[in-house]
Order: C-alpha cells, then sequence, then structure tokens
C-alpha cells in the first residue's frame, strides 16, 4: 500500500465488500472519478497497492483525491445504471465522457395528443410522446424536419383542433399542413399520416409506400384524382428520399447500431451507422474526452453505456470493432431498455457486417482529422481577432473575455438585458445571463434599461469580491470575475449610460468599454467624437459581429420567453382603451393574463390609470 493520509487510511478500512460506486473527491470537495465495482473494499483499495502498474492518468488521480464516498447498491446492474447518471450529473475530470455536456437534441413526436404534432426538444420525458435521436447537430435535426414536413405536412399551430374552423391557415394553402382544424383530413387519417412519419423515421418505408400506393389506386378508381395526385406527390417524395439510402442487408435483417472509432491526442471519435429496415438511414459522430492512457476497448464500453442511457431507440443488434469486457451486463441493462427484448452485442468478422465496421472506422478517421483542422483553423481566427481587437482598441492585453450587452422589449413591455460571455474568442454559454428590467415603465427607454442592466452587474461584481473571502463560499463566473471589454450593442447614448455605470463602481480605469452601432459596424469609445471602423474582412470585426449577434439572439429568446409567461400575446392588445402603458401596469401587479381574468373588477380599478369602467370592459373581454 502506497502512503496514504491517516483520513484515506480510515476509509479503505470501512470500505464495504460489496457491490456499488465509489465517488472520488479532491482537496475542494469536487467529485474527480466516478467508478463501479463489483466489490467495492477489492476495487478502491486496488488503487493504493504500491508497485499496481497504475498508467498515467491513474496516478495523476490517486495524486489528487483527497475522500472518498460511496453508494452500496444491490446488484452489478444497478452499480452500472448509478455509475452512468453520476458521471452524467458531475462529469468528473478523470472520467470517459462525451466531450458536449449539452443535452443533444432528438426529434419529439406528441403521440400522446389528440393531433400530434412534431417539434425539437433537448430532454426526454415520460409523456406518451415518441422520440428519434440522439442527433449531435440541431441544425441536422430542423434540415431532416424541413424535408419530412413535406412529405408529411404535420401541424405547426396552437390552433385547438374541432374540425370546424371556417378557414385554414397559409400553411395548407402552401401544402405544409393536412389542415384538420377544417375537418379536411379526419383525427384517423392524421394520426396514420404521424405514424408513417414514425415508421420512416425507423426506418421503415416499404410498408409505407405499399399503402400508398393502394390508397393512391382506389382514390384513382373511385374518380377522385385530387386525392390521387396528393398520395402521388407524397409517394414521389418519399421514394426520392429512399432511393438515396444505401441498400446494405436484405429487408429483413435485424435492425442493427454499427459502431467504429478512431483516436488521437487524447480524444476519440466514434462513428454510428444507422441500419433500419436493411438500409443504412443515418450516421452520427460523437467525441469522447479524458481518454488517454485508456484502452480502445473500455473507450469503446465507456461510449456504448453513454450513447444508450441517451438514445432513444436501442436496436435489437449492436456491431462493436472490438470485444468489451462489460459485455454481459451491457447486453442485461440494454435488454431492459428494449422492454426484455434480447439484444446481442458482437464483433463481426467477416462479410458485409464486418466491411460496415471497417466503413465506420475510416468514417471516423476522416471525422476526426476534419475535426482538428477546423479546431486548429479556428484557434488560429480566434487568436487573430483578439489580437486586432487589442491593437485596435488600444487594450492593455488581448481581451479574453468580453462581455456584451443587449436590451429587447416591445413597446416598453416585458423588457429584457442579456449579458453573453465570450472567453478566448469563444462563446461561454453557461455564463449568460439575462435581466428582466423593472425600473423602466411606460414608453420604452433602451438608455435607462441599459443603466440598470449594467448596475446589477457591477454590483454583482462588488458582492462577489465581499463573498469570496467567507468559508466555503463558491464565486459566482458570471459576475465574479471582471471582463477585459465591454461591448455595448448601441451607440453613443447607450455608452454613455455604461460609461456612468462604471464611474459609479469605480471602475472606469479596470472595465475598457465601447458601443458598436447597428449602422456602419462602428465602434464608439467614451469621451471620444469619432468612432473607430475595423477593417470589412478582418478577423477582429468578424468576432465583434458575432458576439453582438449573439447578445442580440440571447435578448430576444429571453424576451419572447417573458412575454409568453406573461401572457402578452393575449387578448389585452385588442382591449379598447389599454395602451403599452397600462397593459404593463396591469401585468405587472397581476403577474400574468389568468390573474388578470380572476381578478374583480374593484382589484383592477386598483391599478394606476384603470377606471372602474375600463375594469368593467377588461373583466367583459377576457371572460
Amino acid at each position: 500500500m502506497t502512503d496514504v493520509s491517516e483520513h484515506l487510511q480510515a476509509i479503505l478500512d470501512t470500505l464495504p465488500a460489496k457491490p456499488g460506486c465509489y465517488l472520488m473527491k479532491n482537496a475542494e470537495g469536487k467529485i474527480i472519478y466516478v467508478g463501479k465495482a463489483v466489490n467495492l473494499k477489492n476495487r478502491v483499495r486496488s488503487y493504493f497497492h504500491a508497485g499496481a502498474g497504475l498508467d498515467n492518468k491513474t496516478r495523476r488521480l490517486v495524486r489528487e483525491i483527497a475522500h472518498i464516498e460511496w453508494i452500496v447498491v444491490g446488484s452489478e446492474l444497478e452499480a452500472l445504471i448509478l455509475e452512468m447518471n453520476l458521471i452524467k450529473r458531475h462529469r468528473p475530470k478523470f472520467n470517459i465522457k462525451l466531450k458536449d455536456d449539452k443535452r443533444y437534441p432528438y426529434i419529439k413526436v406528441h403521440w400522446g395528443e389528440a393531433y400530434p404534432k412534431v417539434t425539437v426538444t433537448r430532454q426526454m420525458l415520460e409523456d406518451g410522446s415518441r422520440y428519434f435521436g440522439p442527433y449531435t447537430s440541431a441544425w441536422a435535426v430542423y434540415q431532416t424536419l424541413d424535408v419530412l414536413r413535406r412529405v408529411f405536412p404535420y401541424l405547426t399551430c396552437d390552433r385547438e383542433i374541432t374540425g370546424q374552423d371556417r378557414r385554414a391557415c397559409l400553411y395548407y394553402d402552401i401544402k405544409l399542413c393536412t389542415a384538420p382544424c377544417i375537418g379536411a383530413v379526419s383525427q384517423a387519417g392524421y394520426r396514420q399520416m404521424i405514424q408513417d412519419l414514425m415508421d420512416f423515421l425507423g426506418g421503415h418505408s416499404e410498408p409505407i409506400v405499399e399503402r400508398i400506393q393502394e390508397e393512391m389506386a382506389t382514390a384513382s378508381e373511385e374518380l377522385r384524382f385530387e386525392k390521387a395526385a396528393a398520395l402521388r406527390d407524397q409517394l414521389k417524395a418519399i421514394q426520392s428520399i429512399v432511393e438515396r439510402q444505401k441498400i446494405v442487408f436484405p429487408s429483413d435483417y435485424l435492425d442493427s447500431d454499427v459502431l467504429a472509432m478512431a483516436r488521437a491526442d487524447g480524444e476519440a471519435c466514434v462513428q454510428i451507422f444507422f441500419i433500419r429496415g436493411g438500409k443504412l438511414i443515418g450516421r452520427e459522430y460523437f467525441i469522447l474526452e479524458g481518454t488517454e492512457d485508456e484502452q480502445d476497448a473500455e473507450v469503446m464500453a465507456e461510449f456504448v453505456k453513454q450513447f444508450y442511457t441517451e438514445a432513444a431507440i436501442v436496436p435489437p443488434q449492436v456491431m462493436l470493432p472490438q470485444e468489451i469486457e462489460e459485455a454481459q451486463i451491457i447486453k442485461q441493462w440494454l435488454k431492459s431498455k428494449r422492454g426484455g427484448e434480447k439484444v446481442e452485442i458482437f464483433v463481426p468478422i467477416e462479410g458485409q457486417p464486418q466491411e460496415l465496421v471497417q466503413m465506420a472506422a475510416e468514417n471516423a478517421t476522416e471525422t476526426l482529422a476534419a475535426l482538428k483542422a477546423q479546431w486548429e483553423a479556428d484557434t488560429h481566427k480566434q487568436e487573430t481577432a483578439l489580437s486586432e481587437l487589442q491593437a485596435a482598441l488600444k487594450l492593455p492585453g488581448p481581451p479574453n473575455r468580453i462581455e456584451c450587452y443587449d436590451i429587447s422589449n416591445t413597446q416598453g413591455t416585458a423588457i429584457v438585458g442579456s449579458m453573453v460571455v465570450f472567453t478566448q474568442g469563444v462563446p461561454d454559454k453557461k455564463l449568460y445571463r439575462r435581466f428582466n428590467v423593472e425600473s423602466v415603465v411606460g414608453a420604452p427607454d433602451d438608455f435607462a434599461s441599459m443603466e440598470e442592466v449594467l448596475t446589477r452587474r457591477f454590483k454583482r461584481w462588488q458582492s462577489a469580491q465581499g463573498a469570496v473571502a467567507a468559508p466555503g463560499s463558491k464565486l459566482d463566473e458570471s459576475f465574479g470575475f471582471l471582463p477585459d471589454l465591454v461591448i455595448i450593442d448601441g451607440g453613443k447614448g447607450q455608452l454613455g449610460r455604461a460609461v456612468k455605470v462604471l464611474e459609479t463602481a469605480g471602475l472606469q480605469d479596470k472595465v475598457p468599454v465601447v458601443g458598436l452601432a447597428k449602422q456602419e459596424e462602428e465602434i464608439f469609445f467614451p469621451h471620444r467624437p469619432k468612432p473607430l471602423m475595423l477593417p470589412r474582412h478582418s478577423q477582429g470585426l468578424y468576432l465583434v459581429q458575432r458576439i453582438r449577434d449573439e447578445a442580440h439572439r440571447f435578448a430576444i429568446t429571453a424576451h419572447r420567453n417573458r412575454r409568453s409567461k406573461l401572457g402578452m400575446a393575449s387578448q389585452l392588445d385588442g382591449i379598447p382603451g389599454i395602451g403599452p402603458a397600462k397593459r404593463k401596469a396591469l401585468l405587472k401587479t397581476f403577474g400574468s393574463v389568468d390573474d388578470i381574468r380572476l381578478a374583480t373588477p374593484e382589484q383592477l380599478a386598483t391599478v394606476p390609470g384603470i377606471t372602474v369602467q375600463l375594469a368593467q370592459n377588461i373583466k367583459a373581454h377576457l371572460e
């Protein structure tokens, strides 16, 4: 046994010889590794055996361990499930894990609704819906849905579907909706179309094609030529997509996922081919980090566990490039995810399956090489952009942390300020924050709104400086550090308010600030009459534009969410006598349209500007 502290030795002496998970923590109490074991006592003690032949990564781990906790479970399967959940929750730095800590996007079919819609989500819930994914790119998901909607024109509106509406919306006219709202399609017919969409996403298009061909023939025989033509167009659209899907097995071959991997510089790229109904219907790649000093089989085992934790569908067959040690327990777990149906995990050694694994490996190698080239190019561009900004704005050093602020409102209501943070030229979304502006009432005032947002931001910084000295306190990274550069989305007016805030906080010499005008991309400086225009094709300008656009996007999104929460897309806008000021006053007093609806006329009349007659008018319109 290597030298260990008395604290750790006491823990090692009391470990149970039972299955479970162990959590290793550093001196700051942060979880740095999660593992599982059939016998906790033997497994955890093995980390501290002298001469145990530990690799470099494990030796670094052991040096950082200051405390160990464990959780006893009833079986190895329970330990595997718990381990995956703990890794997903804590993302320990010494574990192999999927590189992106964001949730991956899924296609969600709201099957539990009478007229199911199709949306994109990043969270799977047990709500009766059907999910497809995960996908690595939200852009790819929306591209897929754009194609699918032309084949299966599903609902996208929020109408209550009764079939009795007098008119359909524009989407019906351009053949992007079947208009169940006016009864153009029955509920059964609409749900059949959505079932076809799900079958198609699952790679099983042959039954859909056969049924549409039969319906088209029937419609033609019954002289319903418009219906037959619509079915013909739908059939052509389906066949044009199917033709691009490579047939690799007979149609009755088991649905399969084919996995292979490429590795370089401590990272691994796993490529997955999705085989459904004998066809290669799609592929995705995922990047793993923390793979240095790990064997290929260990990396692949960790990927299989983490991917199928997220996967909406587990096929009956998974092909791998090499054997993995935990195959039996993983098969047991995947079987439970398939509702008790068997899942086969195997390494193909010949024929088409083996060729597919090889093809996936080649794709993984090409993908990793392309990504590395892109990362290096992006890093060079970011360094260039920061260097250009430092020189152009005469900053003391590269602006490694840039904060940008924007204001969004509709006629002075639901005003929201956004704060986005770019670190080393890259968006750091976990540090983004939004501010609900409360001090501005009545007519919109972006200057005052900006002043409130910045005042609150730098007061949070001042509070963080006092709190950080307290024992056990944790620094809020969004507000606990000063930026190297503040960009205000606006011209001289907004910039003047920003300067006022910084002077009040005593930060005018510590935090450089500029304003970015929307029209000509002019950069304004405090106390200087002439703006600066960066070269049109400079990396510095591209970075500033990207930061400004991101602040605007984030502000708009936050504003829309707030409007939705307040119910501003509501009947208030149509009530005579209710303008922006009175509408805002009502929402500020009652919180939402639903609460306004529940209020009595007397309660409504307590709001400034709302007379008894107007209160009765409001009640009449909302009931």
